[in-house]
């Protein structure tokens, strides 16, 4: 599995509300293509952007950003971080 959970911090919840992108730990090899592949599969939703940074804790984080026809507030409602 790509995707390993949602992160729910003060600022990953402030960029869903003003730049309707979603921040998820996931694999430390997953590639941008696979994150982008797997959460298009998952939500039945537009991908415009992934753009990934790896911690200091080895793990991986990816910023992803959902096109204008998806809302990320909804997606986040969804996984319960809202």
């Amino acid at each position: 599995m790509i995707i390993k959970r949602p992160v729910s911090t003060e600022k990953s919840i402030r960029i869903i509300e003003t730049e309707n992108k979603l921040v998820f730990m996931v694999d430390l090899k997953a590639t941008k293509t696979q994150i982008k592949a797997e959460l298009e599969k998952l939500f039945d939703a537009k991908v415009l952007r992934v753009n990934t940074t790896i911690t200091p804790g080895a793990e991986k984080r990816a910023t992803v950003q959902f096109g204008p026809e998806t809302p990320a507030i909804d997606i986040a409602s969804k996984l319960g971080l809202m």
